[in-house]
C-alpha cells in the first residue's frame, strides 16, 4: 500500500492509502464521535455523527466510510459540526425512551455517553416512541425494539460476521426495525444465541436475559447449596469491569468473590476443559485408529453446535459427542462430587459463570443435560451479569484477598486455561492426543500454528511421523468455507484434508463471547488471549492428562476415557433442527 499525505485540522498525517478519515484522525490524536461504527464491521455510515468538512469544497464527508486520498484536508470540529452532531443526537433521543436509570446498559451505553459529552439537557423535538413489545422468547437474549436506534450493527453482525441471518432490516423510514424475517419471534428464527448482536449493540435494545435475581434467591434459600464454576475466559474478561487492564488475570479474586456471594463450593470449568480433552482426545484417536467420521469437530461451543444442527445436519456425525466443559463439570458435581462430599444432589444448585449467552440455552438443551439424574447446570450467568452481581452486593472486588478453588474440581492444567481463546481447544487436544498416540510427551507444548486471529488457520502436527492435519475456525461466517469443503469431499467419497477441526462461533473465541464486557475489538481480543497464554505458561502442569485430579477421577470413578460411565455422564447426541420453526 502506498503512503498518502493528509491534513486533519491542519495537522499533517501520513497514512496508508485507503485508510478511513476516521482512522487518519485517530492517528492525529483527534476523536471523531461515532455511534453506528464498530471496528469489527464494514463502515455503514447510518448515524451521520462522524460528518467532517473537506477544505476547499462544500462536500460533507462521513469519516467512518470515506477513504483518504493524497492531499486531502479535513476539518473535524467547529461550531457548525458541533451543532449538527448535537441535533442528530437530539433526533435519535426523540425516538428513544428516557428510562436510563432502569436500563440494563445504564452507565455502559454509547448513546448515553454521547449525550453527556454533547451536554444535552433537554429534548427540543417531539418524542415519538414505537410500541413494539419485547421479544423474550429466547432463553438467552432479549430484544427490546423500543430502544433500537436503527444503527444496523446487530444486522451486520448477524449477517456478515456470523453468517446466521437471524436479524434483518424490516420496514422503511420511521417504521424500520431490526427483527427476524416475517417478524418471527427470535426463538423461531435461525438465531444460534451467540449473543454477538448484544455485544455489538450500542444501547439496551438487545441484551442477555438477566438472571441475577435467580442467583440471589438460590443463595438465600436454606434448602439449596450453591456450587459455582467459572469458565476459562472469565479470569481475563471480568477485570475490565473493575477498571483493570484487558488481559489481567483475576482468578483467585473471583473465587473469593463467589464465596462472599454465598457459594458453598467454588470450582473451575478449566477442570472440565481438561476432562473434555481426555474424552474428546480419546474419541479422536479412536476415530483415527478404528474408524469413524473424519474430520472430527469440536463440540464445546453451543452456538456452533446449534449452527451445525440447523445448517449442516448431514455433517453431525463429524461433531464430537463430548459435552462442553461446563456441562461435564455440572454432571460431575452432581454425581462424583456429591458422593465425595456427602451432599444431596437434589439440593445442589449448580451455577456456571460463562462468557457466552448460548450457554444459558445449552444448560437445558435436551435430556442429555440431565445425565446425572438432575439438571447438570441449573443456572448460567454471563460475565456482564457476574460483574453487576458483585457490585450490587457491595463487594470491593479489587481489595479482595486471593483464595483457592475447592479441590478436586478446582484443579486444572494450563491446557484447560487456553480453551478460552481461539485455537486453545486444538492446542490443548494436541498436547494430550500426542501422548495418547505416541506414549511420549510433546516437548514444545506451544502450538503456534493454531494461535492468532486469522479466521481460518490450517496446519499439520507431526505425531512422531504420523501427520495430523488440523484447522481452526472462529466467527461463524467463516465456517461455511470449511463445512462446504467437507460436504463436497464427502459427496465424492473422499475425506476433506483434515483430521481435526476446532470451531468457535465468536471471533477470537470465548474471550470475546456474547456475554463478555462490551467493546471487544481485535486489540482487546489479543490482550485477553495474551492473559490466558501467560496463565498457561506460568502453570506447573500444562497438559490435561497430567492433571492429578483428572487422573484420580478416572481411577476412582469413571474408569477410563470413553468408558460406559464416562459416556453416559459426559457425552451427548445431536439432531437436525429446522432453520425456521413452524
Amino acid at each position: 500500500m502506498s503512503i498518502v499525505h493528509v491534513k486533519i485540522n491542519g495537522i499533517p498525517v501520513e497514512v496508508e492509502e485507503g485508510t478511513s478519515v476516521l482512522n487518519a484522525a485517530k492517528k492525529a490524536g483527534v476523536k471523531i464521535p461515532t455511534l453506528c461504527y464498530h471496528e469489527d464491521l464494514k463502515p455503514f455510515g447510518s448515524c451521520g455523527l462522524c460528518i467532517v468538512k473537506q477544505e476547499g469544497s462544500a462536500k460533507i464527508i462521513r469519516a467512518c466510510a470515506a477513504p483518504v486520498n493524497e492531499g486531502l484536508s479535513v476539518i473535524t470540529h467547529d461550531h457548525e459540526l458541533f451543532e449538527a452532531r448535537k441535533t442528530i443526537l437530539e433526533l435519535i433521543l426523540s425516538t428513544h425512551p428516557s428510562s436510563c436509570l432502569t436500563c440494563i446498559r445504564n452507565g455502559e451505553c454509547e448513546l448515553q455517553d454521547l449525550a453527556a459529552e454533547f451536554g444535552i439537557r433537554e429534548q427540543p423535538f417531539e418524542v415519538r416512541l414505537n410500541d413494539r413489545a419485547k421479544d423474550t422468547s429466547s432463553a438467552s437474549i432479549v430484544l427490546d425494539p423500543e430502544k433500537c436506534i436503527k444503527c444496523g450493527r446487530c444486522v451486520q453482525v448477524c449477517q456478515d460476521l456470523q453468517g446466521v441471518f437471524a436479524l434483518e432490516f424490516i420496514g422503511r423510514g420511521d417504521e424500520t426495525c431490526m427483527a427476524p424475517a416475517a417478524m418471527l419471534k427470535l426463538e423461531d428464527s435461525p438465531c444460534v444465541r451467540c449473543g454477538q448482536c448484544a455485544a455489538h449493540c450500542p444501547v439496551g435494545a438487545i441484551y442477555e436475559k438477566d438472571e441475577i435475581a435467580t442467583f440471589l434467591a438460590a443463595a438465600a434459600d436454606p434448602q439449596k447449596q450453591v456450587v459455582v464454576q467459572i469458565a476459562p475466559s472469565i479470569r481475563v474478561g471480568l477485570s475490565e469491569s473493575f477498571g483493570l487492564p484487558a488481559g489481567t488475570v483475576t482468578t483467585k479474586k473471583i473465587y473469593a468473590a463467589l464465596r462472599r456471594l454465598g457459594a458453598k463450593a467454588v470450582h473451575d470449568t478449566n477442570f472440565g476443559a481438561d476432562l473434555t480433552i481426555m474424552e474428546e482426545g480419546t474419541e479422536l484417536v479412536t476415530r483415527l485408529t478404528k474408524g469413524g467420521a473424519l474430520p472430527q469437530m469440536t463440540s464445546c461451543c453451543p452456538a456452533w453446535v446449534d449452527y451445525v444442527q440447523k445448517y449442516y445436519p448431514d455433517l453431525l456425525d463429524h461433531v464430537s459427542s463430548a459435552k462442553s466443559p461446563m456441562q461435564m463439570v455440572g454432571a460431575i458435581e452432581k454425581t462424583f462430587y456429591a458422593e465425595k462430599m456427602g451432599m444431596d444432589p437434589a439440593k445442589m444448585y449448580t451455577v456456571a459463570i460463562m462468557p457466552c449467552t448460548a450457554k444459558k440455552y445449552e444448560s437445558d438443551r435436551d435430556e442429555h443435560m440431565y445425565a446425572s439424574g438432575f439438571r447438570d447446570v441449573d443456572l448460567v450467568l454471563t460475565t456482564r451479569e457476574f460483574a453487576r452481581l458483585i457490585k450490587s452486593q457491595g463487594i470491593d472486588f479489587l481489595s479482595l484477598a486471593e483464595e483457592e478453588a475447592d479441590s478436586p474440581l478446582g484443579e486444572y492444567s494450563g491446557a484447560g486455561t487456553i480453551f478460552g481463546a481461539t485455537g486453545g481447544v486444538m492446542e490443548a487436544a494436541v498436547r494430550t492426543a500426542y501422548h495418547i498416540v505416541t506414549g511420549n510427551e510433546l516437548q514444545n507444548v506451544e502450538v503456534d500454528v493454531v494461535r492468532g486471529l486469522s479466521e481460518i488457520k490450517k496446519g499439520t502436527v507431526d505425531f512422531d511421523g504420523t501427520p495430523v492435519r488440523v484447522a481452526v475456525v472462529h466467527g461463524l461466517s467463516h465456517v461455511k468455507e470449511v463445512m462446504d469443503e467437507i460436504r463436497a469431499a464427502k459427496a465424492e467419497g473422499k475425506q476433506a484434508p483434515y483430521e481435526f477441526i476446532e470451531v468457535m462461533a465468536c471471533r477470537g473465541g470465548c474471550i470475546a463471547g456474547g456475554g463478555q464486557p462490551y467493546g471487544a475489538t481485535d486489540s482487546l481480543r489479543k490482550e485477553r488471549s495474551a492473559g490466558l497464554y501467560t496463565d498457561d505458561k506460568n502453570s506447573a502442569v500444562r497438559r490435561s492428562h497430567e492433571n492429578e485430579s483428572i487422573q484420580k477421577l478416572y481411577e476412582t470413578y469413571l474408569e477410563k476415557p470413553m468408558s460406559h460411565k464416562a459416556h453416559h455422564l459426559l457425552h451427548t447426541t445431536y439432531q437436525e433442527i429446522p432453520v425456521y420453526k413452524a
